[in-house]
């Protein structure tokens, strides 16, 4: 039985979706986070609407990768689970040849 794992190593060789994919983490990572610090407190969507004003709608939508959260929006969502919001630039990993 193929994992998901499996699968994924599969289709990245495919120079087309690897690159979608690659365009995607920035996303990926922030929902990611978003979900982990939730939960890690044992706050549903619902109390973080409470907590930050924001519908609870929208951050199901943000999670589930279907709304894209402004700055402001994420700031919110940090000072609501009691966490600063760190953004980075860094630099691109040369590929060697």
């Amino acid at each position: 039985m193929k994992t998901f794992q499996d699968d994924l190593k599969r289709r990245l060789k495919d120079e087309d979706f690897k690159k979608e994919y690659e365009a995607i983490q920035p996303e990926m990572e922030i929902i990611r986070a978003l979900i982990k610090a939730r939960k890690e407190q044992n706050i549903t969507q619902k109390d973080l609407a409470l907590i930050t004003g924001i519908n609870q709608a929208d951050i199901s939508k943000l999670e589930n990768g279907n709304r894209n959260p402004t700055l402001n929006m994420l700031k919110k969502l940090a000072d609501g689970l009691g966490m600063t919001l760190r953004l980075e630039f860094e630099p691109k990993q040369k590929q060697h040849a």
